[in-house]
This record gives structure tokens, C-alpha cells and sequence, in this order.
């Protein structure tokens, strides 16, 4: 097929990566005329595993082209699908300007009949609406159809989950467009499920609410943990062998962050306030995984009292491994703190480091893990990278000014750390 997609971030980037690598032809189109080039070049414009392979190969095939001409992507496509940011508001609000933006310049550029499809993460109602302004817009009822085609991809993971997905969401009200759409998915194995807008829109935003509770919920028994004596890892393995719970999603630790979760649960919050439901659950989801971030301030100030020209030592930047996205990262949540204590901050992270220096000037950015870690008072481990598993502990201990590791991720043995001679503090870990 003929296909544009608007929005080159995680899941327009991707999202067009995965259907050119199927041999359909992509043109995907972007405002950022850097980010065009760089594309166009074969620069990722974003770190996830596989994807600069990927997109030399379809470059090379010529099966995908990067443009900032909307006009072009719509005149040249017979698909269209939208992936561009449907970010917070200050009141837990969406803000859709963007969407409505191209939205408007689809509706007044159209000449035939193209399927349009909302990748975004958007509001209960907005296939509704968007179909509702087209026709305002004078486009004719035959012209188009609107999809709603939500994305579950998991950022390290990406391009793995847009080939292996658990399920394809297809929320239509047209035979037509769900004509197109089986077509245009036929080469999937998971199961493909076509409902109404409306269900599609929810299911995003429900499935991403239900797995941010159950971190909330893990991490709240993990503080409990802590204060008893008893081993969150042996209670989370315990309770994910009930194959009604499963093991997924019980890992405790400094909360969750990114772009999906935090951003969806407080939508998911806002909806509901809209039409008179209180959603209790996803409340107290987000508030736990708020307070969890400060958890290590916490032990570092009831250690020291005062932090100031304390050295602090931030292992990890990104919110997750195998991306560089920091967005509502925990890391930089704590970063905030440090620096309103006075502590002088050493970081570390294999790929997010570039991205943390456009944000703060006055911390010291190491690209050797052990060059952060010289003279340091403590360590605070916040994303779970593989390097971290194989810390040279000795080493650790005679670099550090105080040697105390603060592990927010849980990755370490507690007991070979403190044989060692070193502090250490998990998030609900007896050893």
C-alpha cells in the first residue's frame, strides 16, 4: 500500500519502519526539517535496538521516504495514519492540538477517498469528532473513513513488539475501512480485534492504567516490606505463579516513568472526571508512584542529615533500559531534589546522557560508569541497564568517599554488596 505517516517520534518512526519493512511503500512526514534530513540519511532520530539497521535497509530499498510536506504525504498516500504527541496539560488534561492541526490540513487537502488512522493516544470520542469535522470541513461522506488503531509498543522494545504484538486493536464504524485495514494487517499472526472507536480509544488507555497499578500496588507492598522484614522479590514470585496475577509488572522498585504511563493514567483520571466517574484506583496508582521517586532522598537525608557538597552518584538517566527517552524519567525527579539540597550530582547512563545536559548545566556528566563513581557518598541506581548487573564492587569501595548503594531498581544481590563492606538499600529486599 500507499501509505504516509505523520509524526516521526517513537511510534510514527517505528509505525513506518515496520510497514516499509513489509514492503509497503512510506512516506513519513515530520515539522522537524532536521530531523527529515537526518532520517533521510540514515541518522535515527531516537535510540531503540534494531532500528538504525532498519531504517538503512528500507532506505536502501527505497521503501520509505522522510518529508515536512503534509500536502505531499497526503496527495501520495492511500492511508494516513496519525502518530503525533498527545502530551499532559498542567490539569491532567490532553492536549490534541497537534492531532486537530493535521487533522485540518488532511480535511482541506483531500481530493479522494483516504483512510485515516489515529495511532495517537487520544480521548474517549475523538473518532467521533474528527469524523464530525471532516464533514464540517465539506469533505464528502465518501471521501474518507476515520480508524481508531491504538499502539502498544513498549519503548526498548519496539520494533519487536510492531512484528510480535499480543493484539491489533481496530476500532471502525465502516466496512470499507475495515476492508482496508484486514488487508493492510493481513501479514500478522496475533489476534486482530475490531470493535467500535470508542472501545479502542478506552482500551489504551485501560490497559496502560491497569499495568501502572499493578506496579503502584507491588511497590506499595514493597515499602511494607521494608518496614517488616520480609523479601518483595520472594512475594512477588510467590503471587505470579497464581496464573490470575502472573509475574509481569510485580517488579518493585523507584516507580514507573516514560511517556505512556504517567501521561495516560492522569488522562484516564481526567476522562472520567468528565463523565462523572472517579477513578479511585488509578488515583492512588499515581500518587504511590509520585512518592515512590523519593524514596532514596529520604534514606539519604535521614543518613546525612544534610546533603549539601555531599556527592551523589546517578546511575541511570533513561526511564527504562535500551531507550534513551528520559521523559518523566524517576532519575530526573530525583536530580530535582539533589539540587535543591546542595548535593553536587555525578551521572551516568550508556545512551541518555546528551539528552539530561540540555536540561541541567550544573551537574558533572561521566561517559565511564567508575569515573561517576570516584569519590562519590553514594550511588543511586535508577534505570535497570545490563552493565549494572557486573558492578566491580572492590572497585567500588575504594573509589567512594563513603561507599552506600542506594538501589532503586533492585538489581543487585544485597548480601555480596554489604560483604563487601558497602551500604546498601533496595526497595523492599531483606538481604
Amino acid at each position: 500500500m500507499e501509505i504516509c505517516v505523520i509524526g516521526a517520534g517513537y511510534v510514527g518512526l517505528v509505525t513506518s519502519l515496520g510497514f516499509a519493512k513489509l514492503g509497503n511503500n512510506v512516506i513519513c512526514v515530520d515539522i522537524d526539517i532536521n530531523k527529515v534530513v537526518s532520517l533521510n540519511n540514515g541518522i535515527p532520530s531516537i535510540y531503540e535496538e534494531g532500528l538504525e539497521d532498519m531504517l538503512i535497509e528500507c532506505l536502501e530499498k527505497k521503501n520509505i521516504t522522510f518529508s515536512n510536506n503534509i500536502i505531499e504525504g497526503i496527495e501520495k498516500s492511500n492511508v494516513i495514519f496519525i502518530a503525533v504527541g498527545t502530551p499532559e496539560k498542567n490539569d491532567w488534561d490532553i492536549d490534541m492540538s497537534q492531532v486537530y492541526e493535521v487533522i485540518s490540513q488532511i480535511s482541506n487537502n483531500i481530493l479522494n477517498y483516504r483512510l485515516i488512522v489515529i495511532k495517537s493516544t487520544v480521548p474517549i470520542g475523538t473518532q467521533k469528532k474528527v469524523n464530525k469535522i471532516f464533514l464540517e470541513n465539506g469533505v464528502s461522506v465518501d471521501s474518507f473513513d476515520i480508524v481508531s488503531n491504538p499502539e502498544f509498543l513498549r519503548e526498548g522494545r519496539a520494533l519487536h513488539d510492531f512484528f510480535n504484538g499480543d493484539r491489533i486493536i481496530i476500532g471502525c464504524d465502516s466496512l470499507r475501512a475495515k476492508k482496508i485495514m484486514k488487508e493492510l494487517y493481513e501479514p500478522f499472526t496475533c489476534e486482530i480485534i475490531y470493535t467500535s472507536p470508542e472501545t479502542a480509544e478506552l482500551t489504551k488507555y485501560a490497559s496502560n492504567a491497569f499495568l501502572a497499578s499493578k506496579i503502584s500496588f507491588i511497590n506499595e507492598i514493597a515499602n511494607l516490606c521494608n518496614k517488616v522484614g520480609a523479601d518483595i522479590e520472594t512475594v512477588a514470585y510467590a503471587m505470579g505463579l497464581d496464573e490470575r496475577i502472573s509475574p509481569k509488572f510485580l517488579r518493585a522498585g523507584i516507580g514507573y516513568g516514560g511517556s505512556c504511563f504517567p501521561k495516560d493514567t492522569k488522562a484516564l483520571v481526567k476522562i472520567g472526571d468528565k463523565h462523572g466517574i472517579d477513578f479511585k484506583i488509578v488515583r492512588g496508582a499515581i500518587e504511590v508512584n509520585e512518592k515512590q521517586r523519593f524514596i532514596p532522598i529520604r534514606i539519604l537525608l535521614n543518613k546525612y542529615g544534610s546533603l549539601e557538597k555531599k556527592i551523589i552518584t546517578i546511575l541511570g538517566l533513561s526511564f527504562k533500559p535500551k531507550t534513551d527517552d528520559i521523559r518523566d524519567s524517576p532519575s530526573l525527579t530525583i536530580i530535582e531534589e539533589l539540587i535543591k539540597n546542595n548535593a553536587n550530582i555525578k551521572c551516568y547512563d550508556p545512551i541518555a546522557i546528551d539528552k539530561v545536559r540540555n536540561i541541567y548545566s550544573n551537574i558533572m556528566y561521566c561517559y565511564n560508569l567508575y569515573d561517576a563513581i570516584e569519590n562519590s557518598d553514594c550511588i543511586i541506581i535508577c534505570t535497570e541497564w545490563d552493565e549494572f548487573n557486573s558492578l566491580n564492587l572492590g572497585k567500588i569501595k575504594d573509589s567512594m568517599n563513603y561507599p552506600m548503594i542506594i538501589d532503586g531498581r533492585n538489581m543487585l544481590d544485597g548480601k555480596k554488596v554489604r560483604e563487601k563492606g558497602i551500604e546498601y538499600y533496595s526497595i523492599g529486599k531483606s538481604n
